[in-house]
């Protein structure tokens, strides 16, 4: 299915181009506590100014709603055009997130225990789930499909697999998906408790890698059946529920998302030009991802993961890096260089060393094939093939 056109916002900015300029130049901003999150836990936080949630629609005001209204800001004249030409009830929306609003939720139970009742201005929408996908349909007066997926680090990943379901099924003839994901103190403090943060920068892949850092941001495509300059060729999932939280040290689970990707696309290993590693820098997913990497493809086909830049935006990140991917593909990107892999430089010496683009060999290159990968909780492994049809 074809994707028209791209909204992203992120710790990199809120402008596609701005984005794409940021990320290649191997940006990084240092992780930050926000202010109004009452954290001292480092995190990448959305910095530009968001728009404002309408008042018809306050029942659903969020930073995370209002993450995802930045994005479809962007691609307003796209998703207008659409609905004009095939009607309200034929557009759908499918989001992605883990968090919603929850930290809407957290600040109105401080209220209730500090006053014994909840603030006035706080709905349950604004942190439920399905909330995600209800504001977008009432933002944009749509009446197809509306409905959220969580599947915590694959969420937005899904929603795309969804989308193109309801498109190849007929049910709808355009789909506005993606996802979003906002910075809330329990993402933070559960995964502080579970040892899986970084102190600093995430550090991808190194022997010093120290766990992830979080970030937030938003993602919303177009997607259509009507023939487009790039297109979400493949997709494959799996679920090996090996655990929780721990991936299958084999990294088998995941090799099979990839194969199934390439599969649905027709593609062989050798054909991808790029590889958008999970790449979180937590000891366990990383060696994973590493050893599913290097048995499907080797040690030739160019490869980063962008978390560095982003901080790892969990709901957010499957739809928010295959984004990115859509941006090398786009005519925006002139240069057609590789974005770099920000690490120390230091090889675990326990993993097969994978291409992993520096600064120094970003070789211009056309590039025709992207992959993403996005692996979750639970085994919930999704891979995304983006590319010129």
């Amino acid at each position: 299915m074809y994707l028209h056109d791209l909204g992203l916002v992120c710790a990199l900015g809120d402008s596609k181009a701005d984005i794409l300029a940021a990320w290649l130049a191997g940006r990084s901003f240092p992780p930050v506590p926000p202010a109004w999150l009452d954290s001292a836990i480092p995190a990448f936080g959305v910095l530009t100014e968001l728009p404002v949630i309408p008042a018809k629609l306050k029942q659903y005001d969020c930073r995370n709603n209002r993450l995802l209204l930045s994005a479809l800001c962007q691609i307003e004249s796209a998703t207008s055009t659409a609905i004009a030409r095939y009607g309200t009830d034929r557009v759908g929306i499918v989001v992605g997130t883990s968090t919603s609003g929850i930290a809407e939720g957290e600040s109105a139970v401080q209220v209730l225990r500090a006053s014994g009742s909840m603030p006035g201005h706080y709905h349950y929408k604004q942190q439920e789930l399905g909330g995600a996908a209800e504001f977008l349909a009432a933002y944009l007066d749509v009446r197809g499909p509306a409905f959220t997926v969580s599947t915590t680090c694959s969420s937005s990943a899904n929603a795309m697999a969804s989308a193109r379901r309801l498109l190849r099924l007929g049910v709808c003839a355009a789909v506005v998906v993606g996802g979003a994901d906002s910075l809330c103190r329990t993402t933070l403090e559960g995964f502080f408790a579970l040892g899986a943060l970084s102190k600093t920068t995430c550090n991808p892949f190194s022997k010093n890698r120290d766990g992830t850092t979080i970030g937030e941001g938003a993602a919303l495509f177009l997607m259509t059946r009507e023939p487009s300059e790039i297109a979400l060729l493949g997709v494959g999932a799996s679920a090996d529920a090996y655990h929780i939280s721990a991936p299958r040290p084999d990294g088998s689970c995941a090799l099979l998302a990839m194969q199934a990707a390439l599969a649905d696309a027709q593609l062989k290993p050798e054909q991808i030009d790029y590889i958008n590693l999970h790449g979180t820098a937590t000891w366990q997913n990383d060696a994973m991802e590493n050893r599913a990497v290097a048995q499907l493809f080797g040690s030739d086909t160019a490869c980063s993961s962008s978390k560095p830049s982003t901080g790892h935006c969990l709901g957010a990140a499957g739809a928010l890096e295959a984004g990115l991917c859509w941006l090398l593909l786009s005519d925006l990107h002139q240069e057609r260089r590789l974005p770099a892999h920000l690490w120390d430089g230091e090889p675990d010496p326990d993993m097969t060393r994978l291409n992993l683009v520096g600064l120094e060999n970003q070789q211009p290159k056309p590039l025709q094939y992207c992959l993403s990968n996005s692996f979750s909780f639970g085994g919930n492994n999704v891979s995304l093939l983006i590319g010129h049809p």
